[in-house]
Protein backbone atom coordinates (compact mmCIF):
# COMPACT_ATOMS: atom_id res chain seq x y z
CA UNK A 1 0.00 0.00 0.00
CA UNK A 2 1.27 3.44 -0.90
CA UNK A 3 1.68 6.07 1.77
CA UNK A 4 2.72 9.68 2.20
CA UNK A 5 4.61 11.21 -0.71
CA UNK A 6 3.92 8.21 -2.97
CA UNK A 7 0.18 8.77 -2.59
CA UNK A 8 0.57 12.50 -3.28
CA UNK A 9 2.56 11.83 -6.48
CA UNK A 10 0.01 9.27 -7.65
CA UNK A 11 -2.88 11.67 -7.06
CA UNK A 12 -1.01 14.40 -8.95
CA UNK A 13 -0.59 12.04 -11.90
CA UNK A 14 -4.22 10.89 -11.86
CA UNK A 15 -5.37 14.48 -11.53
CA UNK A 16 -4.75 14.90 -15.25
CA UNK A 17 -7.72 13.74 -17.36
CA UNK A 18 -5.62 12.69 -20.36
CA UNK A 19 -3.34 10.55 -18.20
CA UNK A 20 -6.42 8.82 -16.79
CA UNK A 21 -7.66 8.22 -20.36
CA UNK A 22 -4.29 6.75 -21.35
CA UNK A 23 -4.32 4.40 -18.35
CA UNK A 24 -7.86 3.31 -19.22
CA UNK A 25 -6.79 2.58 -22.80
CA UNK A 26 -3.73 0.61 -21.68
CA UNK A 27 -5.96 -1.50 -19.43
CA UNK A 28 -7.37 -2.94 -22.67
CA UNK A 29 -4.03 -3.71 -24.36
CA UNK A 30 -0.47 -2.40 -24.84
CA UNK A 31 -0.32 0.52 -27.29
CA UNK A 32 2.31 2.57 -29.11
CA UNK A 33 2.42 6.37 -29.27
CA UNK A 34 0.67 6.80 -32.61
CA UNK A 35 -2.13 4.46 -31.57
CA UNK A 36 -2.74 6.34 -28.32
CA UNK A 37 -2.62 9.68 -30.13
CA UNK A 38 -5.15 8.55 -32.75
CA UNK A 39 -7.52 6.82 -30.31
CA UNK A 40 -7.62 9.61 -27.75
CA UNK A 41 -7.13 12.57 -30.12
CA UNK A 42 -4.14 13.90 -28.17
CA UNK A 43 -1.10 15.34 -29.94
CA UNK A 44 1.84 12.91 -30.21
CA UNK A 45 4.08 15.29 -28.26
CA UNK A 46 1.62 15.46 -25.35
CA UNK A 47 1.20 11.66 -25.40
CA UNK A 48 4.96 11.21 -25.20
CA UNK A 49 5.24 13.58 -22.22
CA UNK A 50 2.44 11.77 -20.34
CA UNK A 51 3.95 8.35 -21.06
CA UNK A 52 7.45 9.38 -19.99
CA UNK A 53 6.12 10.81 -16.72
CA UNK A 54 4.16 7.65 -15.90
CA UNK A 55 7.10 5.46 -16.91
CA UNK A 56 9.38 7.37 -14.51
CA UNK A 57 6.85 6.75 -11.74
CA UNK A 58 6.83 3.03 -12.70
CA UNK A 59 3.12 3.10 -13.48
CA UNK A 60 3.95 2.03 -17.04
CA UNK A 61 6.56 -0.21 -18.62
CA UNK A 62 7.60 -0.35 -22.27
CA UNK A 63 9.05 -2.83 -24.73
CA UNK A 64 10.13 -2.66 -28.38
CA UNK A 65 8.87 -5.03 -31.05
CA UNK A 66 10.97 -6.32 -33.94
CA UNK A 67 10.44 -3.13 -35.94
CA UNK A 68 11.66 -1.03 -32.94
CA UNK A 69 8.16 0.30 -32.30
CA UNK A 70 7.81 1.03 -28.61
CA UNK A 71 4.75 -0.38 -26.84
CA UNK A 72 3.57 0.83 -23.43
CA UNK A 73 1.62 -1.22 -20.90
CA UNK A 74 0.60 -0.98 -17.26
CA UNK A 75 3.22 -2.29 -14.86
CA UNK A 76 0.40 -3.23 -12.53
CA UNK A 77 -3.24 -2.32 -12.23
CA UNK A 78 -4.47 -0.26 -9.35
CA UNK A 79 -7.51 1.44 -7.99
CA UNK A 80 -7.92 4.48 -5.80
CA UNK A 81 -10.42 4.33 -2.95
CA UNK A 82 -11.28 7.52 -1.10
CA UNK A 83 -13.23 7.29 2.12
CA UNK A 84 -14.48 10.06 4.36
CA UNK A 85 -14.46 9.30 8.06
CA UNK A 86 -15.01 11.04 11.36
CA UNK A 87 -17.12 13.86 9.91
CA UNK A 88 -19.15 15.53 12.61
CA UNK A 89 -22.93 15.28 12.16
CA UNK A 90 -23.27 18.99 12.88
CA UNK A 91 -21.05 19.78 9.89
CA UNK A 92 -23.13 17.54 7.65
CA UNK A 93 -26.29 19.27 8.78
CA UNK A 94 -24.74 22.64 7.99
CA UNK A 95 -23.79 21.51 4.49
CA UNK A 96 -27.28 20.13 3.90
CA UNK A 97 -28.82 23.37 5.13
CA UNK A 98 -26.67 25.42 2.75
CA UNK A 99 -28.09 23.52 -0.22
CA UNK A 100 -31.68 23.37 1.01
CA UNK A 101 -32.34 26.83 -0.34
CA UNK A 102 -34.64 26.34 -3.32
CA UNK A 103 -33.51 29.47 -5.11
CA UNK A 104 -29.91 28.33 -5.08
CA UNK A 105 -30.94 24.80 -6.05
CA UNK A 106 -32.83 25.91 -9.14
CA UNK A 107 -30.07 28.34 -10.06
CA UNK A 108 -27.53 25.50 -9.97
CA UNK A 109 -29.94 23.25 -11.85
CA UNK A 110 -30.24 25.83 -14.62
CA UNK A 111 -26.44 26.13 -14.78
CA UNK A 112 -26.08 22.37 -15.10
CA UNK A 113 -28.72 22.33 -17.83
CA UNK A 114 -26.88 25.00 -19.84
CA UNK A 115 -23.54 23.25 -19.39
CA UNK A 116 -25.00 19.95 -20.59
CA UNK A 117 -26.50 21.67 -23.63
CA UNK A 118 -23.15 23.33 -24.36
CA UNK A 119 -21.37 19.99 -24.03
CA UNK A 120 -23.78 18.36 -26.49
CA UNK A 121 -23.19 21.17 -28.98
CA UNK A 122 -19.42 20.91 -28.58
CA UNK A 123 -19.49 17.12 -29.03
CA UNK A 124 -21.61 17.50 -32.17
CA UNK A 125 -19.14 20.05 -33.54
CA UNK A 126 -16.22 17.80 -32.56
CA UNK A 127 -17.73 14.84 -34.38
CA UNK A 128 -18.12 16.99 -37.50
CA UNK A 129 -14.53 18.22 -37.19
CA UNK A 130 -13.23 14.66 -36.78
CA UNK A 131 -15.03 13.55 -39.93
CA UNK A 132 -13.62 16.57 -41.77
CA UNK A 133 -10.10 15.78 -40.49
CA UNK A 134 -10.42 12.18 -41.71
CA UNK A 135 -11.50 13.37 -45.16
CA UNK A 136 -8.69 15.92 -45.38
CA UNK A 137 -6.09 13.35 -44.29
CA UNK A 138 -7.33 10.96 -46.99
CA UNK A 139 -7.11 13.76 -49.57
CA UNK A 140 -3.66 14.71 -48.29
CA UNK A 141 -2.45 11.13 -48.61
CA UNK A 142 -3.79 10.92 -52.16
CA UNK A 143 -2.28 14.20 -53.35
CA UNK A 144 1.01 13.52 -51.57
CA UNK A 145 1.71 10.15 -53.17
CA UNK A 146 3.87 11.81 -55.84
CA UNK A 147 5.56 14.11 -53.32
CA UNK A 148 6.26 11.82 -50.37
CA UNK A 149 8.41 8.74 -50.85
CA UNK A 150 6.80 6.48 -48.24
CA UNK A 151 4.11 5.94 -45.63
CA UNK A 152 6.73 6.78 -43.00
CA UNK A 153 7.33 10.22 -44.53
CA UNK A 154 3.59 10.81 -44.58
CA UNK A 155 3.23 9.86 -40.90
CA UNK A 156 6.09 12.20 -39.94
CA UNK A 157 4.54 15.10 -41.86
CA UNK A 158 1.15 14.38 -40.31
CA UNK A 159 2.61 14.32 -36.77
CA UNK A 160 4.49 17.59 -37.35
CA UNK A 161 1.38 19.26 -38.75
CA UNK A 162 -0.13 19.10 -35.26
CA UNK A 163 2.83 20.39 -33.24
CA UNK A 164 6.56 21.02 -33.20
CA UNK A 165 8.62 18.02 -32.08
CA UNK A 166 12.27 17.30 -31.26
CA UNK A 167 14.28 14.47 -32.77
CA UNK A 168 13.83 12.54 -29.51
CA UNK A 169 10.05 13.08 -29.68
CA UNK A 170 9.96 11.85 -33.27
CA UNK A 171 12.07 8.81 -32.40
CA UNK A 172 9.63 7.96 -29.62
CA UNK A 173 6.70 8.55 -31.96
CA UNK A 174 7.95 6.58 -34.95
CA UNK A 175 10.29 3.94 -33.51
CA UNK A 176 12.86 4.91 -36.15
CA UNK A 177 16.54 5.28 -35.24
CA UNK A 178 17.91 8.84 -34.99
CA UNK A 179 20.22 8.24 -37.96
CA UNK A 180 17.39 7.12 -40.24
CA UNK A 181 15.14 9.89 -38.92
CA UNK A 182 17.69 12.55 -39.83
CA UNK A 183 17.85 11.18 -43.37
CA UNK A 184 14.06 11.34 -43.69
CA UNK A 185 13.82 14.82 -42.15
CA UNK A 186 16.62 16.16 -44.34
CA UNK A 187 14.78 14.79 -47.37
CA UNK A 188 11.54 16.48 -46.29
CA UNK A 189 13.46 19.72 -45.70
CA UNK A 190 14.89 19.58 -49.25
CA UNK A 191 11.32 19.20 -50.54
CA UNK A 192 10.34 22.32 -48.57
CA UNK A 193 7.87 20.47 -46.38
CA UNK A 194 9.66 20.41 -43.01
CA UNK A 195 12.02 22.88 -41.39
CA UNK A 196 14.16 22.86 -38.26
CA UNK A 197 14.27 25.66 -35.70
CA UNK A 198 16.79 24.96 -32.95
CA UNK A 199 15.95 21.53 -31.53
CA UNK A 200 12.45 21.48 -33.00
CA UNK A 201 11.10 20.31 -36.34
CA UNK A 202 7.86 21.59 -37.81
CA UNK A 203 5.90 21.78 -41.05
CA UNK A 204 6.91 24.78 -43.15
CA UNK A 205 4.54 27.73 -43.21
CA UNK A 206 3.65 27.87 -46.91
CA UNK A 207 2.05 31.31 -46.51
CA UNK A 208 5.33 32.77 -45.29
CA UNK A 209 7.04 31.91 -48.55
Amino acid sequence: MLEGDDVSRLLDILGNRNRRRIIQLLRQKPCFVTEISDRLMISPKAVIEHLQLMEREQILLSRNDRSRRKYYYLSRDFKVVISLENIEKEFLHEVAADYSNKEEFFSLLESVKKLLESRDNILADLEYIERDIDRKISDLKLTGKDILASETEFNLVLALSGCEMTLVDLEEFSGISPKDLLVLLDGLAVKGIVQRTGEYYKVCDIYAK
